[in-house]
């Protein structure tokens, strides 16, 4: 690593830290609930290290608590993180260049909150193809040491935390949190009405299937919606 590629990678850490104070506590609630819904403490780490998406696995640790099978399972994982595609689109004219192996080091590292900060470095500094990948590395190994670490603390205190205190609320509040602040249009709003109320009525459904066809179908309003204004 020349000198220009560490700092470049230590601009993508300075950058990404303040929002890695808002993902450790998502890290431990994940590894708590991971715990109650019957996964061992290295299956729950195991998921955070392999998966390392967030969504997903909140998710994931519900379906398993409620006995849902794989296949659902897998679909619903791979609807909720349909979002990476765009990313890797927006990114890609910049690490065209790479080799295979940086392709896909940074394609595993690809998150909401490391694609935040490395979009827009790219779009100030993209004409130096050379270092700026370094960013990217930088703010993605931050989030992936910060969440492992989390997941780690998250199931210690799972292990004593009594299963009467009922934390599986703290799942819905999370994406609570994490979608109110975006709906900043008409099609935004439209669609997590459209969402929240079909997953209410159709909550009924075996298999939680009522989450992945609310999903489907608000996307669709939302996006008819939007291409018509």
């Amino acid at each position: 690593m020349t000198a220009i590629a560490f700092q470049r990678f230590r601009e993508g850490v300075r950058r990404e830290f303040p929002l890695l104070i808002g993902v450790a506590p998502f890290g431990m609630i994940y590894g708590v609930l991971a715990l109650q819904a019957g996964l061992s403490p290295v299956q729950a780490q195991a998921m955070s290290a392999v998966v390392f998406a967030g969504s997903a696995q909140f998710m994931t640790v519900q379906l398993l608590a409620g006995m849902t099978p794989a296949p659902v399972i897998l679909f619903t994982g791979l609807i909720i993180n349909l979002r990476h595609l765009l990313y890797s689109a927006s990114v890609a004219p910049w690490v065209s260049h790479l080799p295979l192996r940086w392709k896909a080091l940074l394609a595993y590292l690809l998150t909401d909150e490391a694609f935040a900060v490395t979009i827009v470095n790219y779009r100030q500094n993209g004409e130096d193809t050379m270092h700026e990948h370094w960013f990217f590395l930088g703010a993605g190994l931050a989030l992936w040491l910060v969440w492992q670490a989390s997941t780690a603390l998250g199931i210690f205190l799972g292990a004593v935390i009594p299963p009467a205190w009922g934390l599986d609320f703290a799942l819905p509040l999370t994406f609570i949190a994490l979608v109110v602040p975006s709906l900043r249009h008409h099609a935004d709003a439209l669609t997590a009405v459209v969402a929240g109320t079909l997953a209410v009525m159709l909550a009924g459904l075996p298999y939680k299937l009522g989450l992945v066809l609310a999903s489907l179908i608000a996307l669709g309003v939302g996006l008819t919606v939007e291409e018509r204004a």
